[in-house]
């Protein structure tokens, strides 16, 4: 008899095991571009088992060629949850693509024109005219651009464009383009590597003129919060005490992002730098004090599209309600995540 009901106890407990591991849910995330610091979240997030903690399995963190495509492949179901532009993701929802923001990443926008000091002074928008920029007419960066010349009295007419595909930092070291838009949290610290260090190029930051909206952020689809509502709670608890701890300490999140990307080793330097111009000009202001790392809130949202709509970056508008929720991170700030 005692052999039959420690058969029956080892069953039952091998039995919860298996439930347990079953439980675990696979998901993968679509990044918008090559891995940069302002993904070091993920990484930092599955290195520490923040992941795993919440029963997440993440089964891949995938490079991506722009904002636009990660979105289409999130709302496809390609991925359950996916990092881009937040402007793009007006766009991409003006279109109908079913993607919904659930952390704002870079409070306002990191992006900016950027030239070579030695043969471009970016002082004010009118010093474009004429220039050769390189941009991909599909990406966050177009429509950053489209938007910043219409906010400045400018049309795509007032200069000459070249078509690019990311990264494209090699276009403007190899001269065969003036200027770029890119991201002071991105490009800038990858540039300033090859270009002769700070100072060796000339930066002017879109939200300084005209172009006030939200930067990057953490988004997932319609369907995963109709569905698998839970699921999106865990990943932003994990998501966003990964994101505490990056504000925290810089070195150790790019050494974590190198960790689980060895063939980002010689870049760890830029990527450390990238992270620290993060903290130091868009992870925080006024609102993530008051509600959070993540906060978003209807009233920058409608900005964010009204921005986008009457400068020309979307030809039509789109409910802000319904691009983004709060519900996630203001559940995860509450439970002190």
């Amino acid at each position: 008899m005692r052999s039959v009901v420690l058969a029956i106890l080892a069953a039952a407990i091998l039995g919860t095991l298996g439930t347990s591991a079953r439980a675990e849910d696979n998901v993968s995330v679509q990044l918008d571009y090559v891995v940069r610091g302002t993904h070091a979240m993920f990484f930092v997030a599955k290195q520490k088992g923040y992941f795993a903690k919440q029963g997440i399995n993440v089964t891949a963190i995938r490079r991506g060629t722009g904002s636009p495509n990660a979105m289409r492949l999130v709302g496809n179901g390609d991925a359950e949850f996916g990092f881009g532009d937040l402007p793009t993701l007006a766009v991409a929802r003006s279109q109908n693509v079913p993607v919904v923001a659930i952390a704002a990443v870079n409070q306002h926008s990191p992006l900016a024109m950027l030239a070579l000091a030695s043969k471009h002074k970016l002082e004010k928008p009118q010093d474009l005219k004429g220039l050769n920029i390189g941009v991909q007419p599909s990406g966050s960066t177009y429509v950053f651009l489209t938007a910043f010349l219409k906010a400045n009295g400018m049309s795509l007419d007032d200069i000459k464009q070249s078509t690019v595909n990311p990264p494209y930092e090699n276009y403007l070291l190899l001269g065969r383009v003036d200027a770029v838009p890119g991201y002071l949290d991105a490009e800038v610290p990858e540039l300033e590597a090859k270009a002769g260090g700070p100072g060796s190029l000339s930066i002017m930051q879109g939200s300084k003129f005209g172009y006030v909206v939200y930067g990057s952020g953490l988004f997932t689809s319609e369907k995963m919060i109709a569905e698998h509502s839970d699921l999106v709670q865990r990943f932003v608890n994990a998501y966003l005490q990964a994101f505490g701890d990056v504000i925290k300490n810089p070195e150790e999140a790019a050494d974590l992002t190198v960790k689980e990307n060895p063939d980002y080793a010689e870049k760890k330097d830029v990527l450390l730098q990238q992270i620290k111009a993060d903290v130091t000009y868009t992870f925080t202001n006024q609102d993530t004090k008051a509600n959070g790392l993540g906060a978003m809130s209807l009233d920058t949202w409608q900005k964010t599209i009204n921005t986008l709509v009457d400068q020309g970056a979307m030809k039509q508008s789109t409910d802000p309600a319904k691009a983004f929720t709060d519900k996630y991170q203001s559940a995860a700030k509450a439970a002190k995540l």
